[in-house]
């Protein structure tokens, strides 16, 4: 398959042009001595779906950690509707993420003391959401993810599938704008990550919110609008 140097141009298949939802331009980062990107780029648009690709070791991570506000880049700069991340405090950083993003990883990461509803429920908690009002977004989205059974059972008594739809209604429940996404099915086998990864997406499209999906797997990247190749901290755009 050939590829070309990734572009952060916004100009559509038509030729319309569609100003980019977020938006990571020359990023560059390192753990010590190790680069783990070298002059990056990524835009991505409302709505849509990158699959960001690569081995292990090739810095796609660290892209996404970047993008997300997550870790600072060294160099290059990460832009959100307009808004320069880098230049936003600890506070507003913050503030973001619980807002305008949700994120799923590779092993889900809920809080195994709090019920299936309480971890989908958090995060409108933590925005102010009355219980009841939580509770009834949070049943919703796990009805949505084919999940209302486990509503009452903590992480540790459910299975790693139903773990992880809990995981992406608890991304989904405060309505973001970008789902960040790093290896949602690497925990599960074939089947369970083919109904996350679908069921991922059809929310996401329903909600207008864009998402960027970390996989090395291209039965996962089949689900994207769009595919970008990160290899030795640099990235391409498969054509």
């Amino acid at each position: 398959m050939s590829v070309t140097t990734a572009s952060t141009d916004d100009t559509l298949a038509d030729g319309r042009r569609e100003e980019a939802l977020l938006r990571g331009v020359d990023l560059s980062k390192a753990f010590g001595p190790t680069p783990a990107l070298e002059r990056a780029s990524l835009a991505v648009r409302a709505g849509e779906v990158v699959a960001v690709m690569g081995p292990s070791g090739s810095g796609k991570s660290t892209l996404l950690h970047c993008l997300a506000g997550i870790i600072a880049p060294d160099a290059g700069a990460v832009h959100y509707a307009g808004a320069d991340i880098g230049a936003m405090s600890d506070m507003e950083r913050s503030a973001l993420r619980r807002t305008e993003f949700g994120f799923v990883f590779q092993f889900g990461q809920l809080v195994p003391e709090l019920t299936c509803l309480e971890n989908v429920t958090l995060p409108l908690r933590l925005a102010g959401v009355g219980r009841r009002d939580a509770d009834k977004t949070a049943r919703e989205w796990l009805a949505r993810l084919e999940v209302s059974d486990v509503a009452a059972r903590r992480p540790g008594d459910v299975s790693g599938g139903q773990g992880q739809r809990v995981a992406v209604a608890r991304a989904l429940v405060a309505g973001p704008r970008v789902v960040f996404a790093d290896e949602p099915t690497g925990a599960l086998d074939s089947l369970n990550g083919e109904r996350v990864m679908s069921l991922l997406v059809a929310a996401a499209k329903d909600t207008g919110a864009a998402v960027v999906l970390v996989t090395h797997e291209a039965r996962v990247a089949a689900y994207s609008d769009r595919e970008v190749i990160v290899r030795d901290g640099k990235t391409r755009d498969v054509p």
